[in-house]
C-alpha cells in the first residue's frame, strides 16, 4: 500500500506514532481543533507582498536590509511558485514503490544557481532561544524534495518570523521581523521518511497518547 506523506504528517509521527499509523491506514484521524484564520490571512498577504517585489526584481525590506541576503534574489518563475505553494500539488517525489512525499513552500530565493528555501512564520509572542529548531524537519524535507526534482539547493534555509509589536495611532499593527538562518540536513529528511514508511509497513504501535487511548486498530 503506497502512502502520501508530508511535513505535517511526519510531525504527527513525532508526536505519536500510533496516531500517525491509524491516520495513514484510514482507521481513525486525530480530531482537528479550530484553526485560527489569522495565520492563514497573514500567509496570503505575505505571499502577495513578496510577489510584488519579485516582479520588480527586488527583495522586500525585511530581506534587503539583512546582510545574509545581500547576494540573493527571489526565485522569479511565477508559474512554478504557484504550483510549489499549492497545498494539494506542491513539490513531490515518488519512490519506486509509489510512496509520495510532498510539501508546499512559502517562497524560494536564489544565490547564484542554487535555491534557498524561505518560510514565513507568524508568532504571537517573542521568540524563544529554540523556537526555530521546531521547524528543522520541515526545512530539511523541502530541500530534499527540491533536490529530488533536480534542483541544487544551498546547505541552509531561512525562517522569517513576524511578531506583533504595537498598534500605532492610526490603527495599523506593526510587526517585528526576525530572520533565522538554519543549516539543513537532506540526509536527515530521507531517513525520517524511510523511518515513517517502515513504521507504516509494520503493525500498529501499542503506546498510546491521550488522543488515541480509546481507539482500537484493525489488524493489518
Amino acid at each position: 500500500m503506497p502512502y502520501k506523506l508530508s511535513p505535517s504528517s511526519l510531525s504527527l509521527m513525532g508526536e505519536c506514532p500510533r496516531c500517525f499509523w491509524l491516520s495513514q491506514h484510514n482507521v481513525w484521524k486525530r480530531p482537528a481543533g479550530i484553526f485560527p484564520s489569522l495565520p492563514s490571512g497573514m500567509d496570503r498577504i505575505l505571499k502577495a507582498h513578496f510577489d510584488k517585489f519579485r516582479d520588480r526584481g527586488e527583495l522586500p525590506p525585511e530581506l534587503r536590509e539583512n546582510n545574509e541576503c545581500k547576494e540573493m534574489v527571489l526565485f522569479n518563475d511565477a508559474d512554478k511558485m504557484k504550483t510549489w505553494r499549492n497545498n494539494l500539488r506542491g513539490i513531490s517525489y515518488k519512490d519506486d514503490n509509489g510512496n509520495v512525499l510532498h510539501g508546499a513552500v512559502d517562497n524560494i530565493m536564489k544565490e547564484g544557481s542554487k535555491l534557498v528555501v524561505l518560510d514565513y512564520k507568524t508568532r504571537g509572542f517573542e521568540l524563544k532561544e529554540d523556537t526555530h529548531e521546531h521547524y528543522q524537519d520541515q526545512l530539511n524535507i523541502y530541500n530534499f524534495l527540491l533536490r529530488k526534482n533536480g534542483y541544487e539547493t544551498e546547505d541552509y534555509a531561512f525562517l522569517l518570523f513576524y511578531v506583533p509589536k504595537e498598534v500605532n495611532e492610526t490603527g495599523e499593527v506593526i510587526f517585528d521581523t526576525t530572520l533565522k538562518k538554519m543549516r539543513i540536513n537532506v540526509k536527515g529528511a530521507e531517513e525520517l521518511w524511510k523511518k515513517a514508511l517502515k513504521l507504516l509497513d509494520g503493525s500498529c504501535p501499542d503506546e498510546r497518547c491521550d488522543w488515541c487511548a480509546g481507539v482500537e486498530n484493525s489488524d493489518k
